[in-house]
């Protein structure tokens, strides 16, 4: 009789290799390891080769990167989502199509459970099960460290060494980091006081402000419907255009914050998040939306964005409410086409220019010059109107 099949989330890192090898262990089953490529710097075929040298039935390597960007960041830009005004959403973003990928990959294996390497305190379980009950509610879910008697990194890395899996961390160098192609977070070590400043080698995708050059840089990036297509005038796909954004915002210092946020599983934690890329798209899409948005949309796309931001942050991807604001996020950027030109200097991105065929600035009416489109002797009867509730509270205070 053939053993039952464990699909575990697999990076090669610490917590998953020990669970791989914790799994044959615990549990009479065959593991299938799969790995998603979301754009972290890995070498995929090493990763691929310690599963199978640590155990694992199968492994798979599953680029996800253009999938990623197409169908979960760029509806997260539109809809201007940020997480307690700081967090632009990377491994919240991510979790939802990784979980997709588990399930998909277990349907075809014939298995009947999916592995996960989140911890009992983190906000990535309640995402990737709530996918994988959204996707395939027949699915069982293991979740080791929530049951077994590892309490510690600290512990893994002696599980580790104990029985000769290799692992990067160290007991000196034990920061917990997700990698994407949008962001790359750190927790863990120094940080968990948070009366410690985050110290210069913790960066990866970008340098200290400090060490940022003196001189600004300039690009300018183009929008079809909310969506990034282009650089400096050239037409580029999404993951080049990503990949180009980081490169240059990291060169500058941009996008990398410091924060105590407050968990879906109800604790504070403090990170570090470098979005280079991300924060100039946010920032230049924000600057072509102002052109072109009238006040009401833009207040209540605003609105959504504080909703939008907290279903993703909370796992809940595959939900009529998300799928509705996102709609609605699409039908307000059919017009919003057009490029801006963002000055990237000091850790800042600040849009300096933009234009678009379907802006609603009208220099014509704007302009401080004279004009024949605008009368001004109708701002009277116009500031009368507004008024009138104000004009009648004051006359009958007087009564």
């Amino acid at each position: 009789m053939s053993k039952e099949k464990v699909v575990l989330a697999y990076s090669g890192g610490l917590d998953t290799s020990v669970i791989l090898t914790w799994l044959k262990e615990n549990y009479d089953v065959d593991v299938i390891a799969v790995c998603c490529d979301a754009g972290q710097d890995d070498n995929f075929d090493a990763v691929n080769e310690k599963a199978y040298a640590t155990g694992a039935s199968k492994s798979f390597v599953i680029d996800i990167r253009e999938e990623f960007l197409t169908d979960f960041v760029w509806p997260t830009l539109k809809a201007g989502a940020i997480y307690e005004n700081d967090y632009l959403l990377g491994t919240s973003m991510a979790r939802p199509l990784m979980a997709k990928k588990l399930v998909e990959i277990a349907e075809k294996e014939g298995a009947t459970a999916i592995a996960h390497g989140c911890t009992g305190k983190g906000n990535d379980q309640v995402r990737f099960e709530t996918t994988i009950h959204a996707l395939n509610p027949a699915l069982k879910i293991i979740a080791p460290w929530r049951i077994w008697d590892l309490r510690s990194r600290e512990d893994c890395l002696d599980y580790a060494a104990k029985h000769n899996i290799p692992v990067a961390q160290s007991k000196e160098k034990i920061y917990s980091r997700d990698q994407n192609l949008w962001h790359i977070s750190h927790e863990g070590g120094n940080l968990e006081d948070p009366w410690n400043e985050h110290l210069d080698d913790i960066h990866v995708m970008s340098v200290p402000v400090e060490k940022a050059p003196d001189k600004p840089a300039f690009v300018e990036i183009h929008f079809e419907k909310g969506i990034p297509t282009g650089l400096n005038g050239k037409k580029t796909g999404a993951v080049d255009l990503l990949s180009e954004l980081n490169r240059l915002g990291g060169e500058h210092g941009v996008g990398t914050i410091d924060i105590v946020e407050n968990r879906l599983v109800g604790m504070k934690s403090r990170g570090v998040y470098e979005t280079p890329g991300g924060t100039i798209l946010y920032k230049a899409l924000a600057a072509l939306e102002k052109l072109i948005f009238d006040r009401d949309t833009l207040n209540y796309k605003n609105t959504v964005a504080l909703k939008y931001a907290q279903l993703v942050y909370d796992g809940l991807w595959y939900t009529p409410l998300r799928e509705s604001l996102a709609a609605f996020a699409d039908s307000i950027h059919q017009p919003v086409t057009g490029t801006v030109r963002v000055k990237l200097y000091k850790g800042a991105a600040i849009p300096v220019a933009s234009k678009s065929k379907n802006a609603l600035y009208s220099e014509d009416f704007a302009t401080f010059g004279e004009d024949d489109v605008y009368d001004q002797k109708d701002a009277e009867g116009f500031i009368n109107l507004f008024s009138l509730p104000l004009k009648i509270r004051a006359i009958q205070k007087t009564k």
